[in-house]
């Protein structure tokens, strides 16, 4: 029998595996809302940006939300369909959509903001703020290290507007 040549653990599992941990919590009550994991995405991508006037363009929700143009459209046709998002043709640049969400959209991310703070507080009452702030940074520093090396869901969002 050969053994693997791996000497670390497989950080690209790990991190999948964090995700879907914490997702675990999160999931439900998206489901009580009627969202996928695609559309909570959008919706806290909006709600970040809400106060932003005119819009979101759809790229920027792409690259935000890590989402293809191609699966983005079927998502965002899904959410107007149901009332959560409406979008037009940007004012500026006729060639790109700009999106925002309804009453109704920003209703749910208000209400699933606060049970998604809650379990972050969970979170940093069993980690600790320090350790969980360490996590943060953690993290956003593989991400900065990795990011110029990787083809980043921005370069993507950027070539499915080309």
């Amino acid at each position: 029998m050969t053994t693997t040549p791996f000497v670390h653990r497989n950080l690209p599992r790990l991190l999948l595996q964090a995700r879907e941990a914490v997702m675990a919590h999160t999931r439900p009550s998206l489901r009580q809302h009627g969202l996928s994991d695609q559309q909570w995405r959008v919706l806290r991508v909006l709600g970040e940006h809400a106060n932003e006037p005119g819009g979101t363009e759809t790229g920027r929700v792409a690259r935000e939300a890590y989402l293809l143009g191609p699966s983005l459209t079927g998502v965002l046709a899904r959410m107007e369909r149901d009332g959560l998002i409406a979008r037009e043709r940007s004012a500026q640049d006729a060639r790109r959509t700009v999106v925002w969400a309804t009453p109704l959209g920003l209703s749910k991310v208000q209400a699933l903001s606060e049970s998604i703070e809650a379990h972050y507080s969970w979170l940093e009452k069993e980690l600790g703020k320090t350790r969980l702030k360490a996590l943060y940074e953690l993290l956003d520093e593989v991400i900065s290290l990795e990011a110029p090396e990787t083809e980043t869901a921005e370069e993507l969002a950027e070539e499915e507007e080309r």
